[in-house]
């Protein structure tokens, strides 16, 4: 049954990854790898399942994590063109 789950999420995998593939604009690749990722963190937890090792589940955590906070960090990159530091166009000492 598990097994069937694991073989539907590869299959929405592969969709996800054609959309990364071919998305008409930078926030629809954005969007297709996130749900890439998610869908990693839902085939490691089924895989850990099947095979009855729960250590798994921390493994899909720690990478629902990271995929969360890569994707802030590319969203914040395309749109401002920098990921941190002070904005040296604005004068700081009018606000």
């Amino acid at each position: 049954m598990f097994s069937v789950a694991c073989l539907a999420i590869l299959a929405v995998m592969a969709m996800a990854l054609a959309r990364a593939v071919m998305g008409p604009r930078v926030y629809d690749r954005i969007l297709a790898v996130n749900t890439f990722g998610t869908l990693t963190v839902a085939l490691i937890a089924a895989f850990g399942f099947l095979t009855d090792r729960p250590e798994f589940l921390d493994i899909s955590i720690v990478y629902a994590l990271i995929n969360f906070i890569g994707t802030v960090a590319v969203i914040k990159y395309v749109r401002y063109s920098h990921l941190g530091g002070a904005d040296e166009e604005r004068d700081w000492e009018d606000v």
